[in-house]
């Protein structure tokens, strides 16, 4: 008995902190990441003397983002940006799911409408887009589509995919029982597809930001892409990528959060964490 005691005593406990670094490394190596290039960085521009308007120091980025944060320059034109790429995801995942379904159900749908669905997604998007302008107008739903469009087709290849990919056994076992094609579609196949369709959607939302900004570049008055022209033609470079980290922070939010919307719905499947972007 006290030989078990003292082995349990003297057994140590690993360091909590440390098992936590064993088990997510990322949580050192993305930030030491960060400071390596940042520092480098610094003292590469700092060591070359480049003008501020040619190439900012990481320094001169940091006091653009927090004069432009304070006064609520960025905030009010990410706000507008970040509208027009949610609404245009949403119209693009109603779009993408709704006729996905159909494609992937009958293969009348698919011969008639996919070589027009194909050739809309290999036509350049920033050739187009002028169109949209001038049909809807400088506000946003000309960017709402436009975003919209650009992340249709992943959420399109995603849910035929996934709707496709399901057990043929199960859907033998429900025609067995005389379920009907919807019974089928809502117990079976769209259950199954699912990770496929998160997979889809997580690179859809990314995508409509792009939509967003393409649409701003070509014609707006409001919007990070707007603010991006702006400061370039004034030669405010260090604004220019105070935006893009903007940018960049929205776009790393969004993909977290259907990230975890995906978990929580798919607590399920082995397959809700499967990385798609």
């Amino acid at each position: 008995m006290s030989t078990e005691t003292t082995a349990a005593i003297s057994t140590p406990r690993a360091n909590p902190v440390i098992r936590l670094i064993k088990n997510r490394p990322e949580i050192i190596l993305v930030p030491l990441l960060f400071i390596i290039v940042t520092t480098g960085w610094e003292i590469a521009i700092h060591w070359m003397d480049v003008p501020i308007y040619i190439f900012p120091a990481p320094s001169n980025i940091f006091y653009a983002l927090v004069e432009r944060l304070g006064n609520g320059l960025y905030i009010e034109h990410a706000w507008y940006t970040l509208s027009e790429a949610l609404l245009g995801f949403l119209l693009a995942m109603v779009g993408g799911i709704v006729i996905g379904s159909f494609i992937a159900q009958f293969r009348i749908v698919e011969k008639t409408l996919y070589p027009y669905l194909i050739a809309i997604q290999t036509t350049p998007k920033v050739a187009i887009a002028p169109l949209f302008i001038l049909w809807f107008g400088f506000g946003i739903t000309s960017k709402i589509i436009i975003a919209a469009m650009i992340a249709f087709f992943p959420i399109l290849v995603n849910v035929i995919a996934g709707l496709r990919s399901t057990d043929p056994q199960q859907i033998d076992l429900m025609r067995s029982l005389q379920a009907t094609r919807w019974q089928i579609f809502v117990t079976v196949r769209l259950p199954s597809a699912l990770p496929m369709i998160f997979a889809g959607l997580q690179i859809a939302i990314i995508f409509s930001i792009l939509g967003a900004i393409v649409g701003e570049f070509v014609g707006s008055n409001k919007g990070l892409g707007n603010l991006i022209l702006q400061m370039n033609f004034n030669l405010d470079t260090a604004g220019v990528f105070g935006a893009l980290v903007c940018l960049s922070t929205i776009g790393i939010c969004l993909h977290l959060i259907m990230k975890f919307i995906q978990k929580k719905l798919l607590f399920w499947s082995n397959d809700s964490n499967v990385p798609s972007a």
